[in-house]
Formats: C-alpha cells, sequence, structure tokens
C-alpha cells in the first residue's frame, strides 16, 4: 500500500509490532512498558519527553515517530511505517507543538 500501512494484525508481544527493534525495546524498558496493552495507553508526546527526562539527553525525533507508530498499532492494529507520522511531525516542530527537552545543568 503507498502509505506504508498494512492490513490489521494481532500484535501479541512488543516485539511483534512494525518498526521496534531492539533500540525501541530498550526505549520501552526505560519508560517500563511492558505490554501492547500498556503502549496502547501512552501518548507519544509524553513518551517522548519522559525518555528525554530519564536518560537526561535530547532524541532523535525520529523515536517520537516510531512511538506514534507503535501506539497506533497497539490501539488499531494498523501497522504502518515510522516514517509516515513524520510529516506531522514535522509540521508540528515548526509550529511550536512538537514537546521539546531542555536538558537541566547539574546543580554544583
Amino acid at each position: 500500500m503507498p502509505d506504508g500501512s498494512a492490513p490489521q494484525q494481532d500484535a501479541r508481544s512488543l516485539a511483534d509490532l512494525r518498526n521496534i527493534g531492539k533500540a525501541a525495546l530498550a526505549d520501552f524498558a526505560v519508560l517500563g512498558i511492558q505490554t501492547v496493552e500498556q503502549l496502547a495507553e501512552q501518548e507519544p508526546d509524553a513518551l517522548y519527553l519522559t525518555l528525554c527526562q530519564k536518560t537526561r539527553q535530547r532524541h532523535d525525533p525520529c523515536v517520537y515517530d516510531v512511538f506514534a507508530a507503535a501506539i497506533h498499532q497497539a490501539r488499531t492494529g494498523e501497522a504502518r511505517n515510522w516514517w509516515s507520522f513524520t510529516p506531522d511531525r514535522k509540521t508540528r516542530q515548526q509550529n511550536g507543538t512538537f514537546p521539546v527537552y531542555e536538558s537541566v545543568a547539574p546543580e554544583r
């Protein structure tokens, strides 16, 4: 399909989701997300910002796209490529509605 979507698929584990590999599984572990059901209850903005805060570093915005795609699949069963979420994210970055991580300098 042109938009990178696929027929609805039943993902039993996080690793069954399209776009989810070792790096995303490690991010989910940092975030305390262990099941597809837990993921379906999340919002990509909050997950991305929480990951940045917990690791104390700004992550590539494409991580947000992966989160958005995974949450979409967890909620709907529709598997879409992560980059199909990129245009909306880029629009939000341009208009200032995308979450921005501001690192806090450690106290001396």
